[in-house]
């Protein structure tokens, strides 16, 4: 099923139209694709852009949207289309579903109604097929201080990820100072971060795959400002922006935070499906640990989003103890990744991910072993979303 819905807007009235554009932009599950204020035009932007809805508002012309809704289920079959109108009568109503419109709401809409419109038009999209589109996923990646291996971390578990013919793996760098993720893939970037702040205020689907750079794996990256002054500015609301459209383009999204955890990092981090703290048993990491867990919790972030790497296991007889680690942070560890420094260090000075230059490498192994675990808390968690509806649906029938 989409994870997000790309909406393309018609309507001639300004007020209602910029009435229909603060709703669209107050729901993360929609992108506003395209705005047009002429039926003569929206046709052809519906063909260009390829969104998911098409929402045609009929108050101002009624014939003309009538009509317009027959050339988009004639020429976009694929397009849902829904209209508007401040209208009930039953003949308009009529007419716009026969000309192929998927709902029909009244104009100004209430929210409920709206998201109730959104769902059933979802469900159309998770039938499988081409169309079919995976629930997208944010994975933040923490590291508790500096040269615990968060980056590399986060540049190989994207590399994984895009080794699955059926995941789209996006990597953003957030460290906007100091990143280095392009130097761990061996990238010279076109574009970064900073032509997306740039362009901001007219952000697409194709500005943002332009500003992208492919690596052979198949993974994306959209990395930090070449120079350390060109540091862009960029509110957590365009951060939101931008990371939501990312998340309607791929099945996953990494993003590699600085240490600073300004707002930014933050904004990064509550709007994550998962975060990884990456610690190391040393009583710097540890103690950062517990500082950040504490952090997390005055933010009020569910603690089954916040999962605690421990990495380079096994590094030297110095190291604190699992058992001491695990009463000084008290809570558990999620996941222990093995010390490999020559497969590590050969990955970032050739700019080769591990599983190219070490795929049998018991580092690789582990974080394969990791990404997979993602996966499968994810099937069961469908899983039990779609028993625990089936039961609802049930009981509900039950009681007729």
């Amino acid at each position: 099923m989409k994870s997000v819905l790309r909406i393309a807007t018609v309507d001639p009235n300004d007020e209602s139209r910029g009435s229909l554009k603060n709703l669209l932009l107050g729901i993360d599950m929609v992108w506003l694709e395209a705005e047009c204020s002429r039926f003569e035009f929206f046709l052809d932007i519906v063909k260009q852009t390829q969104p998911d809805i098409a929402l045609v508002s009929l108050d101002t012309d009624p014939e003309k949207g009538l009509s317009l809704i027959s050339e988009i289920k004639r020429e976009a079959p694929a397009c849902c289309v829904l209209c508007v109108s401040s209208s009930e009568e039953g003949s308009l109503i009529l007419r716009a579903m026969r000309n192929g419109a998927n709902e029909f709401l009244k104009f100004p809409m209430s929210l409920d109604e709206f998201m109730g419109a959104l769902d059933r038009i979802r469900s159309t999209f998770s039938g499988g097929g081409e169309g079919e589109v995976q629930s997208s996923k944010i994975v933040t990646v923490a590291g508790v201080s500096g040269g615990v291996g968060s980056t590399s971390l986060a540049i190989n578990l994207g590399c994984i990820l895009a080794q699955e013919p059926r995941n789209s793996v996006v990597i953003l760098d957030l460290d906007l100072t100091l990143g280095d993720a392009d130097v761990w893939l061996d990238i010279i970037p076109d574009y970064t971060i900073q032509d997306v702040a740039d362009n901001i205020a007219r952000l697409d689907f194709s500005l943002l795959k332009r500003s992208l750079t492919k690596h052979e794996c198949g993974v994306f990256l959209l990395p930090r400002p070449v120079q350390i002054e060109e540091s862009p500015t960029i509110a957590p609301d365009e951060l939101r922006r931008f990371v939501a459209l990312l998340k309607a383009t791929f099945t996953h999204v990494i993003i590699d935070v600085s240490k600073s955890l300004g707002t930014l990092d933050m904004a990064a981090i509550e709007m994550s499906d998962i975060v990884l703290l990456i610690a190391q048993l040393d009583l710097s990491s540890l103690r950062n640990v517990v500082r950040l867990m504490q952090l997390l919790e005055r933010k009020e972030m569910p603690d089954e989003k916040t999962r605690i790497i421990i990495n380079r296991t096994g590094m030297a007889d110095s190291e604190i103890s699992l058992s001491k680690a695990l009463e000084t942070i008290g809570r558990e560890v999620y996941w222990q990744l093995p010390n490999d420094y020559a497969s590590m260090v050969e990955a970032c000075n050739t700019g080769v991910p591990l599983c190219i230059s070490a795929p049998k490498a018991k580092l690789t192994r582990s974080l394969e072993a990791l990404v997979q675990s993602f996966e499968v808390a994810s099937e069961n968690k469908a899983s039990a979303e779609e028993n625990r509806k089936r039961k609802r649906l049930f009981s509900f029938m039950g009681n007729k």
